[in-house]
């Protein structure tokens, strides 16, 4: 008899987020519990096998690993979340030190990059089976997860963020704004120019009043949506000479100088408080984002609604499911890896989470496409993300590319709390980013 299966089994349920996504970035962390855990029962005693999953945030996997357990009882699972920055900087360590990684890692579409060019430390999952399974994916997704070379493959596809734009109806109304979503998406059509537009109508109109959380989120999106971002096709850094990084800086700053910001640090009790007390107007709102929403706001049903996002489509966010070479279990780890990223579990994600699926199969498929929240005014999500996912133009993401958007955010933070200029925070990202060369 195994005294503490069960116990490992439900690990993962007892410390997840009431964050719904990894973009969720869940501060709780299971790893002491679980090594005291993997400690006091291996399974190898009794041919049941124990299978890490180190993630960010809670991507709703807990059912699925219920379901898989009872479609295979030799497996187990234990689930550690650790908040964003501390996962990734967790796994290049672990990675680096040839121990402590789990059997499943989950890597953001900003940092996977930096693991594909350290295919060596990772399996190959081309050589388990994910050979025949290229077309499953978005075209650049799959490309997302493939060495230089082409001759490894590191991680599957779960979600994409297709971008949207999600926005309080109550506080448009109050400004005298549209509050339709088409009519709201008809605002700032054409250009992030006419959404900070709309911005300096929302401040005069209610005396001050935010219309956005914090500046690196529009930031981001704007970046995203460019032909290049902050890395060439070469991995050289383009951030000074991009003009499409230096719009995206000077529009944020005049947004910021204008007051639209309301200076919230994303993923902070205050950030989370912000979306219930209704203290921000709009946010940048990939699918993964409506369930954050949804899980801080519980008061705001029917308040908050989705437009489009202005300057057309982009992806933001959106993760791969990697398996480190130093993981033991690697066949049953990718058996399980295949089916979850599967379309039909990555539908039972998407209507648990909110989480976009990565198969286009399901693009076309009314269990998708004919999704509607309720929370948000029923708006149809399905068709909305969908739009947003087939319409992205792929951007190519350099080997550091998400500590490169966290500087530069970085930057504009200093300028919303007033402790540099816009000239010396430039100044301070283009010093900081010498060391990424």
């Amino acid at each position: 008899m195994r005294p503490c299966g069960s116990l490992i089994h439900r690990l993962g349920d007892t410390v997840k987020s009431k964050r719904p996504t990894r973009a969720a970035f869940a501060a709780v962390t299971a790893a002491a519990l679980v090594a005291a855990g993997t400690a006091a029962c291996s399974g190898e005693d009794d041919g049941t096998i124990t299978l890490t999953v180190g993630l960010f945030g809670d991507f709703g996997f807990g059912p699925l690993y219920e379901e898989y357990s009872e479609l295979h009882p030799e497996i187990e699972f234990e689930e550690r979340i650790a908040e964003f920055a501390d996962h990734h900087t967790n796994l290049t360590t672990h990675l680096a030190t040839g121990s402590g990684a789990a059997d499943i890692e989950a890597v953001e579409v900003g940092y996977i990059s930096q693991y594909t060019a350290q295919p060596d430390r990772f399996h190959n999952l081309l050589d388990l089976g994910a050979d025949e399974l290229e077309g499953q994916w978005l075209d650049w997704k799959w490309q997302q997860g493939l060495s230089a070379d082409g001759e490894s493959l590191i991680g599957l596809g779960t979600d994409v963020g297709g971008m949207a734009m999600c926005y309080r109806r109550d506080l448009f109304e109050a400004a005298g704004l549209p509050v339709e979503r088409d009519e709201v998406s008809a605002l700032w059509a054409d250009s992030w120019e006419d959404y900070v537009a709309v911005g300096h109508q929302y401040s005069e109109a209610t005396g001050g009043g935010y219309f956005f959380e914090s500046s690196g989120n529009m930031f981001r999106a704007m970046v995203e949506q460019a032909d290049e971002g902050v890395y060439d096709r070469e991995d050289q850094l383009i951030v000074e000479s991009n003009p499409a990084i230096g719009e995206a800086w000077d529009l944020t700053v005049e947004a910021i100088e204008a007051g639209m910001s309301n200076r919230l640090q994303a993923w902070t009790p205050e950030w989370n408080a912000g979306f219930n007390e209704g203290t921000f107007a709009t946010i940048i709102c990939p699918a993964w984002m409506t369930s954050y929403i949804e899980t801080n706001a519980p008061d705001a049903t029917g308040l908050w609604d989705i437009a489009t996002v202005p300057g057309g489509a982009g992806n933001m966010g959106g993760s791969h499911l990697v398996l480190p070479e130093q993981g033991e279990h690697a066949e049953e780890a990718y058996a399980f890896l295949e089916w979850l990223t599967a379309p039909e579990q990555q539908l039972k994600v998407f209507e648990s989470t909110g989480n976009f699926p990565s198969t286009p199969e399901l693009y076309e498929d009314p269990a998708l496409t004919g999704l509607a929240k309720a929370y948000f005014n029923d708006a149809p999500v399905g068709q909305i993300f969908t739009a947003a996912a087939t319409a992205v133009q792929p951007q190519y993401q350099g080997p550091l590319q998400g500590d490169v958007l966290a500087t530069i955010g970085q930057g504009l933070g200093r300028i919303e709390d007033g402790s540099q200029t816009p000239e010396e925070a430039w100044s301070q990202v283009v010093s900081d980013l010498e060391s990424f060369e």
